[in-house]
């Protein structure tokens, strides 16, 4: 069951859910708004240093910009 990020078109909020099915209807945590729309994921490695980075800048949940600031 895979962790998807979306996008609320209503309040301009990113968050992850988790989709245990193709058809879920999704909503906004934050508004309740089913206008929502997927978002291309970054995926992250262990680097050489032994720290996690990722392949995009940060993950909706990041208040600092990047995961390595909160995981």
């Amino acid at each position: 069951m895979p962790i998807y990020e979306f996008h609320c078109h209503k309040c301009d909020q990113d968050f992850e859910t988790l989709v245990m099915r193709s058809d879920d209807v999704i909503c906004c945590p934050k508004c309740d708004s089913k206008k929502v729309r997927r978002l291309m994921s970054g995926f992250a490695h262990k680097s050489a240093g032994g720290k996690m980075t990722s392949s995009h800048g940060g993950c909706a949940s990041c208040a600092g910009g990047s995961c390595a600031t909160c995981h």
